[in-house]
C-alpha cells in the first residue's frame, strides 16, 4: 500500500511539472527498424509489416505499455523505400499517452562495389493525451485539507509536428548509422509552457562475426555482435549483445548499462528468443532488472511480429543488397 501511495502521489508533480520527457525504448531493435532509424523504410525484399508491443514494469502500479505497427516498401526501380509507422505509448494512472504517425523515406547510394549508404527521413504528428480525471491528488488523500490542491490544465490534448533523419552505412557483413529525432523539439506542456522535448540522437552497429552457407545460397548460421547507444538530454545508454541464428531459430543475449556510457550503470541483462522463417520473424524478449530497482520492476516483456513478403514471380524478382543486421 505505501508502494502505491508513493507512485500515486508522485505521478501528478512529474505531470506538472516543467519535464523533459524521454522516449520509450525497445529491446528488439531491429524488429522495429522504422522506429530505429527512417532509413531502414523499404530495406526489404517488398513489403514488410511489423507490429511491437513491450509491457515496461509490470509490477509498478499504473500501466507501462508501448505499441508500434509500421509498414514499408521497397521501390526497387528508384532505389528507394516509403514507410508509415504510428506509436501509442501510455504511463501511469492517469494514461499519460503519446502518439505518433510518420511518414517515412529512405534511398539508397551506391559507393562501390561492397559499400552502401541509405540516408532516410521521416515526417511525424505528435499527440499527447492525458486523462485528468483518473489521477489521485494528495489533497484528495488526506483528511485535514492542509496540503494545496493541483488544479487540472486547461486542456489535456497537445498536438504538434516533429521530423527526424537518419543515415546508414553498410556492406554485406558490416552496418552503422545514425538517427537524430525530434528535430523540431515538439510540445510537452499541458499548460502552454516552455517544456520541449529534447533532441535524441541514436548510433547502432554491428558485425557479422561468423556464418556458413546453404547451398551457397542462403545463410543458416550467422553469430553477430552488435551496440546501440542513445542520448536524450542528460541521459544516455549503451546496448551491447551477441545474436545466434541458427535456421529457423535465433537467440540473443544484451547488456544494457555498460559504465562510464550509460546513465545507470548496470540496467538490465536482456534474453531474447525467435523464430524466423522466409516471411515471418516472431520473437520474444525479456529484461531482467539487475539495477537497484530489482525487487520492485519485474522486469519487462517485449513482443514483435514481422511479415515480409512480395508480388514478384521467380523471373521478375530483382537482386537486392540486404542489410546484414539481425531481424530482432
Amino acid at each position: 500500500m505505501l508502494k502505491k501511495f508513493k507512485y500515486t502521489f508522485l505521478l501528478p508533480l512529474i505531470i506538472f511539472a516543467d519535464g523533459y520527457c524521454q522516449d520509450p525504448t525497445f529491446s528488439q531493435f531491429y524488429a522495429n527498424p522504422l522506429y530505429l532509424a527512417p532509413s531502414f523504410a523499404g530495406a526489404t525484399e517488398e513489403y514488410r509489416i511489423a507490429l511491437n508491443y513491450r509491457n515496461q514494469w509490470p509490477a509498478i502500479p499504473g500501466v507501462f505499455h508501448t505499441y508500434s505497427i509500421s509498414f514499408d516498401k521497397a521501390l526497387v526501380n528508384y532505389n528507394s523505400g516509403i514507410g508509415i509507422q504510428a506509436t501509442y505509448d501510455v504511463a501511469g494512472s492517469g494514461d499519460l499517452s503519446t502518439t505518433n504517425i510518420g511518414l517515412l523515406y529512405s534511398y539508397d547510394f551506391n559507393i562501390n562495389e561492397d559499400w552502401h549508404i541509405r540516408p532516410g527521413v521521416n515526417f511525424k504528428f505528435r499527440y499527447l493525451g492525458l486523462n485528468i480525471y483518473k489521477l489521485v491528488f494528495a489533497s484528495q488523500m488526506t483528511g485535514s485539507g492542509n496540503v494545496p490542491s493541483v488544479y487540472p490544465p486547461p486542456f489535456d490534448k497537445v498536438a504538434d509536428i516533429d521530423f527526424a533523419a537518419s543515415a546508414l552505412v553498410y556492406n554485406d557483413r558490416i552496418w552503422g548509422g545514425f538517427t537524430l529525432d525530434h528535430l523540431l523539439t515538439p510540445k510537452q506542456s499541458f499548460y502552454g509552457d516552455d517544456a520541449l522535448l529534447p533532441i535524441k540522437l541514436n548510433v547502432f552497429g554491428g558485425i557479422q562475426i561468423m556464418r556458413k552457407t546453404r547451398l551457397k545460397q542462403t545463410f543458416h548460421e550467422v553469430l553477430s555482435a552488435a551496440v546501440n547507444f542513445q542520448k536524450q538530454d542528460k541521459f544516455y545508454q549503451t546496448d551491447l549483445g551477441l545474436y545466434y541464428y541458427r535456421d529457423p531459430l535465433i537467440f540473443g543475449l544484451w547488456y544494457r548499462g555498460i559504465p562510464f556510457v550509460t546513465t545507470q550503470a548496470g540496467d538490465a541483462i536482456i534474453g531474447l528468443v525467435g523464430l524466423k522463417t522466409k516471411q515471418l520473424h516472431i520473437g520474444y524478449s525479456y529484461d531482467f532488472t539487475i539495477s537497484n530497482l530489482i525487487t520492485s520492476t519485474s522486469g519487462s516483456h517485449e513482443i514483435s511480429l514481422v511479415y515480409e513478403f512480395n508480388s514478384f514471380t521467380l523471373g521478375q524478382r530483382k537482386k537486392i543488397r540486404a542489410i546484414p543486421c539481425p531481424e530482432f
